[in-house]
């Protein structure tokens, strides 16, 4: 496993990527690939139910048996959204890391992550 060394990189691209949830908490949004480092800038939860608040679940996997949790059954109000993570609090994410997420109700919510992915090679 390699982590990139930020003073020497030779890319950073800024990316994004979006998803519509669903009920398994443990559903791959976003994974750092080999050699590569990935550093989260925004992580953002829309709840697009007109009606109904909805619970979101974020973590961060090793890609092995270790999750933490960003946000634990945290609630978006009806047609709102929040900022889980901004620009003053971003994290990193090592090779074979990965965001999931998932929310209380299928097709209620959707997360948006933009993020810097960083190459030394």
């Amino acid at each position: 496993m390699a982590n990139p060394n930020i003073l020497n990189a030779t890319s950073i691209y800024g990316k994004t990527v979006a998803a519509t949830l669903t009920t398994t908490t443990n559903t791959d949004i976003l994974s750092c690939p080999a050699d590569k480092l990935i550093k989260v800038n925004t992580i953002m939860l829309s709840n697009i139910d007109g009606t109904n608040n909805v619970d979101v679940t974020v973590f961060v996997a090793d890609g092995g048996s270790f999750r933490w949790s960003l946000a634990s059954t945290i609630t978006v109000a009806a047609n709102s959204t929040l900022a889980l993570i901004g620009k003053d609090n971003p994290i990193y994410l090592t090779e074979s890391w990965q965001i999931e997420a998932g929310a209380s109700a299928a097709a209620d919510a959707q997360i948006i992550i933009s993020y810097d992915e960083l190459d030394d090679a």
